[in-house]
């Protein structure tokens, strides 16, 4: 039996602009049409969910890119285009807000429940999605797992304060901006468990 070819390089300007693209395009647009109100077929539609019935296609192609250059996406990738399509359209066809706001709770609900199921199994669900970027120990690995665990789960709770209490912009931002900038700082910070769990180290003795 031949083994599954793993996902073919591409230029990762181009990679990093099919990732991150979709989302600066719905933050433009949304600052370009946040204050207009559109009427279409005798329905009243805020900017923002005209924004998010443009998202949602745009997303979509992106993926398909980037399935079409490397032949390989994420389980992680593919459950975000699911909900994204499930909420993005629930919200544009019932022309309410509150679905797309409440998609990135259940995302990371999603994310952090499946890794708690792993690490319940003594597995950790994390290394198989991004061993070939952190060579770790074992042990490395199930303690990056419940700590992404955790931080799932607060950036879901925090996800929720911030669409119910807020306004639309400021959860616009923090979207856009804030829950990708955690996700750096996250890995960031985790910088002496990569160094003492290095499987490298392994390696070198």
């Amino acid at each position: 039996m031949t083994e599954q070819a793993g996902p073919r390089p591409i230029n990762p300007t181009l990679k990093m602009g099919l990732e991150f693209g979709p989302v600066l395009a719905f933050f433009v647009a949304y600052l370009w049409l946040k204050d207009r109100v559109f009427t279409i077929g005798g329905t009243e539609y805020e900017g923002f969910i005209l924004v998010t019935a443009g998202f949602v296609p745009v997303l979509l192609a992106s993926m398909a890119a980037l399935w079409w250059l490397t032949g390989h996406l994420s389980k992680m990738q593919v459950v975000t285009a699911v909900l994204v399509v499930v909420f993005g359209g629930l919200t544009v066809w019932l022309n309410d807000d509150r679905f797309f706001k409440m998609k990135p709770t259940l995302i990371y609900l999603l994310f952090g429940g499946a890794l708690a199921i792993g690490l319940m199994r003594g597995e950790s669900w994390l290394q198989s999605v991004l061993d070939g970027a952190m060579p770790l120990t074992h042990e490395g690995w199930m303690i990056l797992t419940r700590r992404m665990m955790y931080f799932f789960f607060g950036l879901a709770v925090l996800n929720e304060i911030i669409w119910r209490t807020m306004e639309t912009q400021t959860w616009v931002y923090f979207k856009t901006f804030g829950l990708t900038a955690a996700i750096f700082v996250f890995f960031a910070t985790q910088s002496s468990l990569f160094k003492e769990h290095s499987s490298e180290d392994d390696k070198a003795d």
